[in-house]
């Protein structure tokens, strides 16, 4: 039962192999090659255990063949053309990977105010990922990272509400020469936790455009982005420097030291950590004119930047895979959405219902002008018969992002009965439901 949504049905993908082709022949409507690659693709898979990082169990996730010279593909250099519907699972195992270590982000994040520790790290680098599940992954922590915010509240708090410059996340190089040998190169992961501090949340809300720095293009051209991620990109103390400073540093260091090989550098994060994860990507690539690859994963990130900050992005190379929740709100600001259309100057938000006069200051002013970026995998909370609340946590979360991304199967079969990655609490036909 989905609660006051209705009666979900998933997929039922279980049994034989032969079965299981005949079920997605019989339920996935699409008739398309790609389609039948995916159902072959299906009989390929095998089961391994990996760490369960909130019980301590093993859970039980999808072993996928070698991405081998395909890796290109799978890092977005054709835009995913093929692979999202019906979801490769391939790139299926890849998003959630990088899932994993945007939740290890948060599994290390010292959230107990009363801590003296609050906003930092909780494990030393060399630990982290073992600490939190990953210790297998073949990655090893190179560098932590800190934002800082550029707001200070206007009036008195307690001290643990004005911490102003936190733990973010961190920088990882896979060393592993078995998983560089699948992956296909060497590949760096820079990871951010989403929104933790209430800083962090004025932020947020600080959602006018401001103009990229050392932006010359002519005013009507002119790259902008939200003016709070901007902030916590950028900002900078006495004593700590900014994310920026920090990753444009460490990713120096890594091209360096790996740059004569097959080298890819994938930012991931969650709800704000999306947010910086494209700012970095467009830094990386504006910075380093010699960069590695460069994508971004990201899970249920706002809008960040107008039309020409898009375009600049596409120019640079820069891939983006947005994963979406379509019940998600977080997804959905900040600002106005223009259309897809070309021609900036024709392109109307979507503010038809408001009032005449307001809709005519919104479509000439450009603080509020967003536009989406990348490519989007968009999913939905309904489709998921274990989701039984609908509300915004729930529909936010990264846990529910990993959930719907392990049972999406394509447009015409939202969701599989043979997902793993389940919803903690959760209970189906009497059934306990493993976390994550």
């Amino acid at each position: 039962m989905k609660g006051a949504i209705g009666m979900v049905n998933p997929c039922n993908l279980a049994g034989s192999s032969r079965d299981l082709v005949a079920e997605l022949s019989h339920t996935c409507t699409s008739t398309t090659m790609n389609h039948r690659s995916h159902c072959r693709r299906l009989r390929q898979l095998s089961v391994k255990s990996s760490w369960n990082s909130d019980s301590g169990q093993p859970r039980v996730v999808n072993r996928v063949a070698k991405l081998g010279q395909k890796w290109r593909e799978y890092q977005g250099i054709k835009n995913w053309e093929g692979l999202l519907d019906p979801l490769d699972d391939r790139l299926r195992h890849e998003i959630l990977r990088y899932g994993d270590f945007v939740e290890a982000a948060y599994r290390c994040f010292e959230f107990d105010t009363a801590s003296s520790e609050y906003g930092m790290c909780k494990y030393s680098e060399d630990s982290m990922l073992e600490r939190c599940g990953l210790g297998g992954s073949g990655y090893n922590v190179t560098k932590s990272l800190h934002a800082t915010c550029g707001v200070q509240l206007p009036v008195p708090v307690p001290a643990a509400a004005a911490v102003n410059s936190s733990w973010i996340g961190y920088v990882a190089v896979c060393n592993d020469e078995e998983e560089i040998a699948r992956l296909g190169r060497r590949d760096v992961v820079i990871a951010y936790r989403g929104t933790a501090t209430c800083l962090e949340w004025v932020e947020n809300l600080r959602a006018t455009l401001t103009s990229l720095p050392n932006d010359v293009a002519g005013e009507r051209k002119k790259a902008m982005v939200q003016k709070g991620f901007l902030s916590m990109y950028t900002t900078a103390t006495p004593t700590s420097p900014s994310l920026r400073d920090m990753v444009r540093e460490e990713i120096a260091r890594i091209i360096g030291k790996y740059g004569d090989e097959p080298l890819s550098v994938t930012i991931t994060g969650h709800s704000l950590g999306a947010a910086l994860a494209t700012l970095t990507a467009y830094d990386i690539t504006s910075k380093f004119k010699q960069s590695p690859m460069v994508t971004v994963v990201s899970f249920g990130g706002p809008r960040v930047g107008n039309r020409n900050f898009r375009s600049q992005l596409e120019n640079s190379g820069t891939r983006i895979l947005r994963i979406v929740n379509s019940t998600d709100v977080i997804t959905k600001v900040p600002g106005f959405l223009v259309d897809d259309s070309s021609d900036i100057s024709a392109s109307k938000v979507h503010v038809s219902r408001w009032p005449q006069w307001l809709q005519k200051r919104v479509e000439e002013s450009d603080w509020f002008r967003y536009a989406d970026v990348g490519k989007e995998l968009r999913l939905c909370s309904n489709a998921s018969p274990y989701l039984t609340r609908s509300d915004f946590a729930t529909c936010h979360d990264l846990k529910t992002y990993l959930h719907l991304v392990d049972g999406f199967v394509s447009s015409t079969c939202p969701f599989r009965s043979t997902a793993k990655r389940l919803i903690s609490g959760a209970k189906h036909e009497n059934q306990q439901i493993l976390v994550r």
